[in-house]
């Protein structure tokens, strides 16, 4: 999802850059060191309620909003286009549940925003509107057993380790292998608990194409309370040539086939992600969507390492640092899937400063990338010259 360009702004480049970012890092690793359950990024105990027929019906929310600064102008004319910061609501939902019974629900409503490493921002009524609407996930979910179920709606992916809205991760910005992933589908999936695996299945429309023809799954087995491994895969089991949703279907990811394979370690105070992701888009696909007839079957590998660590009970430190490469080069009919150019690589370090009590929630964040040939971006410089970003963003506001 990761579509949009910037420009690059000249009062502030790489020397702040080299300057921060060593120390950035040097705080998280120094944090992932720490043998230390780092307390997630969560909504409080839901407010609950007799609903009648429909029995008992938990309800939470979440209000929120967004500052940022960065070192290349916001592309474009409109909000927060040709700016060096912008503002805006980052959440404004309310969700409706039932979780318990033969016949269950999910409902999530509202405004949001997300926000991507290296990639221009829109407004949120803009977001809003051209990616999932104001319902962007729900589903009826039939439960027939504890361990077994099935939902038919607007479900969130299987694919990925970060989540769709900004509340519901460690950092305020997804990160460079969130943008080959899908957020939320269309489709009905089946779940399955056995001891320590839990596997699932769906049936579902992919990037939110509206064409039911992407298979995703996901299995994830717990060794012990404290480690975990995860597999996860999808892609398009036929060609789609349509997108129903203007920013949320990405034609070329919208015919790939993605894998992902990580290990999480759970600890007292510290919780670990790393994971690797391959994705590959057939030559049909390039053809069709990148303007070029000599296109090639085009592919990228990345990796990333997630963390977060409690300092307190109320203050957290996350971390995240990625890597991401694109096949090929500008001359052989490779597609710009990550949006740096066919034969580009990208690294991020991302440091997020997390308060949280009750329902009030502040965090702070510093965010760098650096890329070679950022075509797709508008960073300064011709095809094989590199280019960097660098942005501060803060976040607060209200759950319930």
């Amino acid at each position: 999802m990761n579509s949009f360009t910037t420009k690059k702004h000249p009062r502030i480049g790489s020397k702040l850059a080299l300057t921060i970012l060593p120390l950035a890092v040097l705080s998280t690793l120094a944090l992932v060191s720490d043998t230390a359950q780092a307390a997630p990024f969560a909504l409080p105990a839901p407010l609950s309620f007799d609903a009648g027929p429909l029995g008992k019906l938990n309800v939470q929310g979440v209000l929120s909003g967004y500052g940022v600064y960065q070192d290349n102008k916001f592309a474009g004319t409109g909000n927060p286009g040709n700016k060096y910061t912008s503002a805006d609501i980052s959440n404004g939902q309310v969700i409706i549940q039932k979780n318990s019974g033969l016949v269950q629900f999910y409902l999530q409503a509202g405004a949001y925003n997300v926000m991507s490493l290296g990639a221009n921002f829109v407004s949120t009524g803009t977001f809003t509107q051209h990616t999932f609407g104001a319902l962007p996930v729900g589903y009826l979910e039939i439960a027939p057993t504890d361990n077994f179920n099935v939902q038919i709606g607007k479900l969130p992916t299987l694919i990925g380790a970060e989540y769709t809205f900004s509340y519901q991760n460690w950092n305020i910005e997804r990160g460079l292998l969130w943008g080959q992933e899908n957020a939320v589908n269309k489709g009905i999936q089946a779940n399955y608990t056995m001891g320590p695996v839990t596997a699932s299945l769906s049936w579902n429309d992919g990037f939110y194409s509206n064409r039911f023809n992407w298979v995703t799954g996901a299995l994830t087995w717990a060794i012990n309370k404290e480690n975990s491994v995860f597999f996860q895969a999808g892609g398009n089991m036929g060609h789609t040539n349509f997108a129903y949703s203007s920013i949320a279907t990405t034609p070329l990811q919208n015919n790939e086939s993605i894998y992902d394979l990580g290990y999480t370690y759970t600890g007292e105070n510290l919780v670990v992600t790393p994971y690797v992701q391959y994705t590959s888009v057939p030559a049909s696909a390039v053809n069709a969507y990148s303007g070029i007839t000599n296109g090639s079957t085009t592919s990228t590998i990345g990796a990333a390492v997630l963390a977060d660590y409690s300092l307190t009970n109320t203050v957290s430190v996350a971390g995240r640092v990625e890597y991401i490469a694109n096949s090929g080069n500008p001359n052989n009919g490779a597609a710009n899937l990550t949006g740096f150019g066919p034969g580009s690589h990208a690294w991020s370090v991302t440091v997020t400063p997390t308060y949280q009590e009750g329902g009030f929630f502040a965090r702070a964040e510093l965010s760098y990338v650096d890329a070679s040939m950022p075509s797709g971006f508008g960073w300064s410089g011709t095809s094989g010259v590199g280019g960097t970003q660098l942005r501060g963003m803060v976040e607060g506001g209200f759950m319930f």
